[in-house]
């Protein structure tokens, strides 16, 4: 079997979105004197589908979130050519010859955002080549079901927090993640705020479920030391993010004083540099996401270096390509579930792309045994809602 042509779209939602609002969520700009939607560079209402074509007839469907129009720039100019002709089972080699001839620019980022989109292609092929699904090839059931945690909960007036998280938990879910929308430039008044929105929550879901807390990067070393025996007694599951993805040293520091769990990797790429997040002991919780990690292959790999390090792996996102990942491994024990709603940040726009994806039912999802390869296709239900860019 060999790779015959690559096609690449480019997904940008022209439909209906929901405005931004004030205090919806830290992030790594709260630290510039920037007016306006602080939020604004962190949404991304466009998606990247990458399609690879085989002489067998089979097709599979990568994708990527990330700048995708220049993640399809890439792939076209750069990478298709280096896989084209290829053999698919031929996955690794496929792998090191795109990281390696990428290296001088590509290594991190958007570079390795385009390589992940192949990659979860490739592997898609093989699940259907192999009539079977993806999981299946990269170990197998590791669980019944895989047990999902209800993840919004953006930041809020303090009733509609706790009228959201009502519905979640009359949905039967048992775990709950919640982002805060005040940092270090609030001063002591945001730290009431955002602790205020912790034991509001705590109080509609119980002491008996898990509650995750996230930061995505817009707190600093020393207001999040601040924060952490603040927030202790409600006994977070981890605290996601809260200084920025390169300041492994701050996450360490953070870690190792053992309030609570501190998670990250949303913003890490490759074997190497989730190595260096390991060797520091900077996470209690290792967060990469399929589609911008480096794809399955890489994915799988750090999967198997946490575990010997006995760190569990929460991929970000849920979506059909960190399922089938959280199901094969063992060290994988829970995923983070979008639930659907109007397009907002845009991790929404995989249910207006795709179908497939599984619906929870009483906080669980489960993954077929019988759909080969990720079981994902592409959708027609909301063309006229897209601008699509060949």
């Amino acid at each position: 079997m060999k790779i015959t042509a690559i096609r690449t779209r480019v997904w940008e939602w022209t439909g209906k979105t929901v405005p931004p609002s004030a205090n919806f969520c830290t992030n790594a700009m709260d630290a510039l004197y920037d007016r306006g939607d602080a939020m604004g560079s962190f949404r991304f209402h466009g998606w990247m589908t990458c399609e690879i074509e085989t002489d067998a007839g089979l097709v599979g469907i990568g994708n990527a979130a990330l700048a995708p129009r220049i993640a399809k720039s890439i792939i076209d100019t750069y990478m298709a050519p280096l896989v084209v002709g290829q053999d698919p089972w031929d996955y690794e080699y496929i792998w090191q010859r795109l990281y390696r001839s990428s290296h001088a620019w590509g290594r991190k980022g958007v570079g390795m955002v385009a390589i992940s989109a192949i990659d979860i292609a490739i592997w898609d092929i093989l699940g259907k080549a192999a009539g079977q699904p993806v999981f299946k090839l990269l170990g197998g059931r590791t669980k019944e079901k895989i047990p999902v945690y209800a993840s919004k909960l953006y930041s809020a007036p303090i009733e509609e927090m706790q009228r959201e998280a009502q519905s979640y938990v009359d949905q039967g879910f048992s775990m709950f993640k919640m982002r805060f929308g005040w940092g270090p430039k609030d001063g002591p008044q945001g730290m009431r705020e955002n602790v205020d929105r912790v034991a509001a929550i705590r109080e509609v879901i119980g002491d008996d479920t898990d509650l995750m807390l996230e930061c995505y990067m817009g707190w600093n070393l020393d207001y999040t030391k601040r924060m952490l025996p603040l927030l202790a007694p409600f006994r977070p599951r981890w605290l996601e993010e809260p200084v920025i993805a390169d300041d492994i040293a701050g996450y360490a520091e953070l870690n190792a004083t053992g309030l609570i769990p501190i998670s990250g990797g949303e913003h890490e790429f490759t074997l190497f540099g989730f190595k260096q997040l390991l060797d520091a002991k900077a996470v209690g919780v290792i967060q990469y996401d399929t589609n911008r990690v480096g794809g399955i292959t890489a994915a799988q790999k750090i999967n198997a270096l946490a575990e010997a390090y006995q760190v569990p792996v929460v991929p970000h996102a849920g979506q059909m390509h960190n399922y089938h990942l959280t199901m094969a491994n063992l060290n994988c024990p829970i995923s983070e579930f979008f639930p659907v709603h109007d397009v907002e940040v845009g991790n929404e726009l995989f249910y207006y792309i795709f179908d497939g994806d599984p619906e929870p039912e009483a906080g669980f999802i489960d993954l077929s045994d019988t759909v080969p390869g990720l079981g994902l296709t592409i959708s027609d239900r909301y063309l006229d809602d897209f601008t699509i860019i060949e």
